[in-house]
């Protein structure tokens, strides 16, 4: 059985998202006949490339939100990650960008049947290490780091090998109607957002038994 799971590298959510996915699949009596393919999604490719702001001051921005509510939202993430065995440091400002290069990234570890490894390498590093995930010289370590080969990655980013690749998850994302993520596609059913572990455990059973029966 397929799942799709479309996320964004900044996005704190998408994480989680993961998180409580799997601990679903963990009591899933049939995990060993899931393949999990993740796909990208940009919450803002309108971002120069290689250039980075103030994330703090960019939710602020975009949600209206004052320093204080930022600082609440942060320290509940936070709380939340920790629930899930999670780290994040969001307390401190750190930067927010352009994804696509990490998104190149993620589809060339799929080419290369590693792409659960890059996913976590990624995220692991913007939101618990504040590394950066933006400019390529440290997107060339996380990606040696998480197993890649660094001279097929600098290929990669010379020539934008999988920028249409990207483009193309983000294209079938908006025809499925999502507008933000995480977004999950298991079997038929549509899961948006970080649920409880027992929504996705719910969503596995179903799908599954609706593919036993189907014609």
């Amino acid at each position: 059985m397929d799942i799709h799971i479309w996320s964004d590298i900044v996005c704190p959510w998408c994480y989680l998202g993961k998180r409580r996915f799997e601990h679903a699949l963990a009591l899933f009596g049939h995990r060993d006949a899931v393949r999990v393919t993740h796909r990208s999604f940009q919450l803002d490719p309108t971002r120069p490339r290689h250039q980075t702001a103030n994330r703090r001051e960019m939710l602020k921005a975009k949600y209206r939100l004052s320093d204080q509510q930022v600082r609440d939202m942060d320290t509940r993430m936070e709380h939340l990650a920790d629930v899930e065995g999670l780290e994040y440091h969001l307390t401190e400002a750190g930067l927010s960008g352009n994804t696509l290069d990490a998104h190149q990234l993620l589809q060339l570890g799929r080419a290369r049947g590693m792409q659960d490894a890059v996913i976590e390498r990624l995220y692991r590093a913007y939101f618990t290490e504040q590394r950066s995930v933006f400019d390529r010289d440290s997107l060339l370590s996380l990606a040696g780091e998480a197993g890649l080969d660094e001279a097929e990655v600098r290929e990669v980013f010379e020539r934008d090998a999988y920028a249409d690749a990207v483009a193309a998850d983000v294209r079938e994302a908006r025809a499925l109607g999502v507008s933000g993520v995480p977004f999950f596609v298991i079997g038929g059913y549509g899961v948006s957002g970080a649920q409880a572990a027992e929504a996705f455990g719910q969503a596995l059973s179903q799908a599954w038994d609706e593919r036993l029966t189907a014609p």
